[in-house]
């Protein structure tokens, strides 16, 4: 079998057009370079970003195609074409000047996590004592506890004493002279002696602790008396 002999330009267009589309390949790529270099500002090359604007420490607007090094100390905003903002520069601070902002940062949040809990609790409050009968009532259980422990303490005492009583009278055989009654006897007289203190001593703790415990509700009764009246009057809008 015989092949056809080839034309005689045949093999000269096919390279022709070989080049001609390579180099709108090129073409192309360079197009498509130049516009990404254009939007990521690479300098030289013109960019539709750029505008920045600031007011100055001396009230002026002043406007650049890059950052103002005049308001390095003040925020900036980078403008689109439109005019609209695309975003805003934090001021350029010095080693201090960061330390400061910092430190007033820290100073701020911790000053909302203490308003925070502050009005954590007034919720909380609110819930446990929605009117001054539920915050009385608590009060009142509150102190019948504590009297309860004051009452067994004194009942105690009673019983101190009244066996007291029967020391002395044993004690009178010896004419009162502890030193002379046997070592059994001196024993039970140091013990409840030292018995007595310790509920004396105990009562005494109790009774501070009622102090503690109006003084607590009194406190919370103040602040309560503000919360009610919000309350009331939220409701009543």
């Amino acid at each position: 079998m015989h092949r056809l002999p080839r034309r005689p330009g045949h093999s000269r267009f096919r390279a022709i057009g070989n080049a001609r589309a390579a180099l709108a390949a090129v073409l192309a790529a360079g197009c498509t370079l130049a516009l990404a270099q254009a939007q990521k500002g690479v300098p030289g090359v013109p960019s539709a970003a750029g505008i920045y604007s600031c007011v100055d420490a001396k009230g002026r607007t002043l406007t650049a195609d890059r950052p103002i090094a005049e308001c390095a100390d003040r925020e900036q905003r980078e403008l689109s074409p439109s005019g609209m903002t695309r975003r805003r520069l934090e001021p350029t601070y010095t080693a201090r000047e960061q330390a400061e902002r910092e430190d007033r940062a820290r100073e701020a949040a911790v000053q909302a996590a203490r308003i925070a809990d502050e009005r954590r609790r007034e919720r909380a409050l609110l819930i446990r004592y929605p009117n001054a009968a539920a915050h009385e009532r608590e009060r009142g259980e509150a102190l019948v506890q504590v009297d309860a422990v004051i009452q067994a303490a004194r009942k105690r005492l009673s019983e101190l004493a009244d066996d007291r009583k029967k020391i002395d009278e044993e004690l009178e055989f010896y004419k009162g002279d502890a030193s002379k009654a046997p070592g059994v006897l001196r024993r039970r007289l140091d013990d409840n002696a030292k018995s007595a203190a310790v509920q004396n001593r105990f009562i005494g703790e109790q009774e501070d602790e009622k102090k503690r415990v109006n003084a607590r509700f009194d406190e919370e009764r103040v602040r309560l008396k503000q919360l009610w009246s919000g309350e009331t009057a939220t409701t009543s809008r």
